[in-house]
C-alpha cells in the first residue's frame, strides 16, 4: 500500500530564505493527512499539486504559531470550495477556542462541520482506519507538545492461487485463509494455512517528532520506525541555544534515530538564522552519528519503505 510523506515546510519561528513553516502531507492508501499547518501551508499544497480537498484529518502538534497559523486560511478555503465532509482536528484544547473566535469575529459560516479531538497527556492511540493507527505521545517543549506515529496494521495473508487451485479451496473459504485459518477438506483432511498463503508484508511506520528538547523517553515509542522526522533546529555550535529554547541539535536528533534503530531520519524545523546553504552543515553533523540522515527539503516526497 502506498505510504509517503511530502514536506511542505521546514523552517522554524518565521519564514526565512524562501523556506516555509512546519507542515507535512501524508498519503496512505486512500487516506490523506496533514501534520501541522504553518503559515503558507495551503499555498504549498497548491504549489506541489497535492489533493488538499481529500484531507479529512489534521494533526497539530502544539500551539506555537509556526505550527498552526495557516489553519484558519485552509479552513476558509475548504468552505469556499463548498466542502461538506467532516474535518477532524487533533489538537490541544485551546485551539478550538482560537479557531471558533476567528470564525465568529469574521462572520464565517462554514459549509462543513469540524470535529475536535484533544491530544492526551500520555502515549495513546488517537485515530485509526482499517489499515493504519495514529498514536500521540508527549514531547518536552516550552508548552504542551505532542509527536505522532503513523503505524500500519498487520495485513491479511496473501493467497497463493496455484495452491488454492490445487486443493480446490472454495471461494467462500478464501477470507478465512487470509485471516490465518487452516482449510478443512470435505473428507476431514486439514491443509495448513502456510501451504495456501504467504505472510503479509511487514507493517511500516512513520514517526513525527515536533518541537522538543532531547528526550530519551520517546525511543521505545518510535523504535524501528521505517522513517523518523525529528526536529533539528540548531547546529552543534548552538547547543546552548537549543537547550534554552527546548529544541534539539542535528546531532541530538541523529542520536535518537540511532538509539531507536530507525531506518531513515529526516531533519527539519531549521532555525531562521541559517541560510539554506548552511543546512548542509546540520546534515554533516547528523551523518557523523546516523548515516541515513536527510534534509527534509520542501517539495520532496519520501516513500515510507
Amino acid at each position: 500500500m502506498e505510504f509517503e510523506v511530502t514536506i511542505l515546510g521546514n523552517s522554524s519561528a518565521n519564514p526565512s530564505y524562501g523556506r516555509h513553516l512546519s507542515a507535512q502531507f501524508i498519503h496512505h492508501g486512500n487516506d490523506y493527512f496533514l501534520v501541522d499547518c504553518g503559515e503558507g501551508t495551503q499555498m504549498q499544497l497548491n504549489a506541489f499539486e497535492l489533493k488538499k480537498s481529500r484531507i479529512n484529518q489534521i494533526f497539530i502538534s502544539h500551539l506555537h504559531g509556526d505550527h498552526f497559523f495557516g489553519l484558519i486560511g485552509l479552513i476558509n478555503t475548504f468552505s469556499l470550495l463548498k466542502r461538506t465532509q467532516i474535518l477532524q482536528i487533533f489538537c490541544h484544547e485551546a485551539l478550538q477556542i482560537i479557531l471558533e473566535t476567528q470564525l465568529k469575529h469574521t462572520g464565517a459560516i462554514l459549509s462543513f462541520p469540524i470535529e475536535y479531538h484533544f491530544l492526551p497527556n500520555e502515549h495513546q492511540t488517537i485515530f485509526e482506519t482499517k489499515h493504519l493507527t495514529v498514536e500521540a505521545f508527549p514531547l518536552s517543549h516550552r508548552i504542551a507538545c505532542c509527536g505522532f506515529i503513523f503505524k500500519e496494521k498487520i495485513g491479511e495473508r496473501k493467497i497463493i492461487k496455484s495452491q488454492v487451485d490445487k486443493y480446490n479451496v472454495p471461494i467462500a473459504q478464501l477470507k478465512d485463509l487470509q485471516q490465518g485459518k487452516d482449510f478443512a477438506k470435505p473428507n476431514g483432511e486439514i491443509i495448513a494455512n502456510e501451504l495456501l498463503t504467504s505472510a503479509p508484508l511487514p507493517p511500516k511506520s512513520y514517526a513525527y517528532v515536533s518541537d522538543t528538547c532531547y528526550l530519551a523517553s520517546i525511543i521505545p515509542i518510535i523504535q524501528q520506525a521505517n522513517c523518523l522526522y525529528h526536529e533539528a533546529t540548531f547546529k552543534n555550535e548552538d547547543a546552548q541555544r537549543a537547550t534554552d529554547t527546548f529544541h534539539c541539535t542535528a546531532s541530538q536528533a541523529a542520536t535518537i534515530a540511532k538509539l531507536a534503530n530507525v531506518k531513515k531520519l529526516l531533519l527539519g524545523h531549521f532555525s531562521a538564522k541559517y541560510k539554506t546553504e548552511q543546512l548542509d552543515e546540520l546534515l554533516i553533523q547528523a551523518k557523523e552519528i546516523f548515516a541515513e540522515s536527510y534534509l527534509s527539503a520542501e517539495g520532496l516526497t519520501f516513500n515510507i519503505e
